[in-house]
């Protein structure tokens, strides 16, 4: 698989994104999916729908493999979707990293976690530009997808980019910033019907980028790239302030017996400004927990202070021991036990509800503090089966989930619904259980009767 360079004559720009443009048009460019996690696969997959040859690579030999033999490695696409992928003859997984140089628009699809410190790491970022930077030629498109703080694409891609191979975004190759949107496990919105953002610097790098994602979706162009990465910070500061609203709510209303869920769903009856957010054990997930301390760290560097974000954070990082004072309160008046000995169930590992993704769940958190408290902790979790060692969570690695059996049920002193699976069956649980902490209104949703069984936290 490979497209004309454009290494001729060197075309101006407005020339070398018209030629970009045709070609998109009649769907003759090669797309580029560098990262084929959560977000990179279903964007491979997207654009091999809509008619492109996707050249997808990985330096993980397993997810390539698995891809070349039609199987999937994420729990919500199934292996008839990565299957078909394959029978288009349009997918071309690939480790070998040279390869890079026969795409037309190479996307970045990578980590961009925390450090120790709570800083942005942006080493994935920083690797992956260095490796298209080898192979980088005249005409390429090259965007970063991946949750940053603004001024990343300028500051750091664009360096390394030109630094290696003397040529000039802008005028020899285009960089645009497109911030990804996927939301894992979500049946109504996914690659081809969530709009697109699309920022650049220059016009001609814009209609570029235009170019490439306006068969895939809805298009929204922005300025320049720092306003295209400032639109995904927005996004996911808004969702993490609301929830840590929420779940101060929570606290207060309980205190005057007022119940949270029930004030919820009458409030969202109103069909204008009001959205609804729920109150949970923790933030998880990579952008909501971590993609609004990008903007916290880089507004220090403008003298700025982000006291909003900060407050929300210090409320959303505390709800895990919350709920552990709700088990430990719960178990001594109810059950007249200690955690210290107790055998506690937690149910659901994954941050959010049916799917396999791990990733910053506060069910971890819940583990870890309540074994820090002496109890004897399994899960249940019928979308992780066992936990891998990939070295990301130490705490859990070589644990597997409990085989659903009433009798054993039965043997554990409480149970935690940190995440609510649709597969979870919670008429059982709370029969053979004791006593339940509810943290998702999981059984409060189902069977409303039930509702003497269990402590909702």
């Amino acid at each position: 698989m490979s497209g004309p360079a454009l290494d001729g004559d060197r075309p101006s720009p407005d020339q070398m994104a018209a030629a970009f443009e045709a070609r998109a048009d009649s769907r003759d460019l090669i797309i580029g999916v560098i990262g084929l996690g959560y977000v990179g696969l279903p964007l491979a997959e997207g654009f091999i729908g809509k008619g492109f040859r996707v050249l997808a690579y990985d330096p993980d030999a397993a997810k390539v493999a698995a891809l070349q033999a039609g199987r999937s490695y994420i729990k919500h696409i199934s292996d008839g979707r990565v299957a078909a992928m394959g029978a288009t003859g349009r997918l071309e997984a690939t480790t070998d990293e040279a390869r890079l140089a026969a795409a037309d628009a190479l996307l970045m699809c990578v980590p961009t976690p925390l450090n120790v410190h709570r800083e942005p790491d942006l080493s994935y970022v920083a690797d992956c530009a260095k490796t298209i930077s080898r192979h980088l030629r005249r005409g390429q498109l090259v965007v970063l997808e991946s949750t940053t703080y603004p001024g990343t694409s300028e500051e750091l891609i664009r360096p390394i980019l030109e630094a290696a191979t003397g040529l000039k975004s802008g005028t020899d190759f285009a960089i645009a910033y497109s911030p990804e949107r996927e939301d894992p496990g979500n049946i109504d919105f996914g690659a081809t019907t969530i709009p697109k953002v699309v920022g650049a610097d220059t016009e001609a790098e814009r209609r570029m980028a235009i170019a490439v994602y306006s068969p895939l979706t809805q298009v929204v162009p922005v300025s320049d790239l720092k306003t295209a990465e400032a639109v995904k910070l927005t996004e996911n500061i808004f969702r993490l302030v609301n929830i840590a609203l929420v779940n101060e709510l929570k606290v207060v209303f309980e205190s005057m017996d007022i119940d949270i869920w029930e004030v919820i769903d009458a409030a969202k009856t109103k069909p204008f400004g009001y959205m609804p957010f729920y109150p949970g054990p923790g933030l998880g997930g990579h952008c909501i927990a971590i993609d609004p301390f990008y903007l916290t760290w880089k507004a220090r560097a403008h003298g700025e202070a982000t006291r909003f974000i900060e407050l929300a954070g210090d409320v959303v990082a505390a709800l895990p021991r919350r709920v552990v004072e709700a088990v430990s309160e719960a178990l001594s008046s109810r059950e007249g036990k200690a955690v210290r000995g107790a055998r506690i169930l937690v149910v659901g590992l994954a941050y959010k509800k049916n799917v396999d993704d791990m990733r910053e769940s506060p069910s971890l958190h819940v583990i870890r503090l309540l074994r820090e408290r002496g109890a004897l902790v399994d899960y249940y979790d019928p979308h992780i089966p066992v936990v891998h060692d990939n070295g990301e969570h130490p705490e859990v690695a070589g644990m597997a989930s409990i085989g659903w059996d009433e009798a054993d049920l039965a043997t554990y002193d409480c149970a935690v619904i940190c995440t609510d699976h649709d597969m979870v069956d919670y008429a059982a649980l709370t029969t053979a259980v004791p006593l339940v902490i509810d943290t998702r209104n999981a059984v409060g949703r189902l069977a409303p009767d039930m509702a003497g069984l269990v402590r909702k936290a």
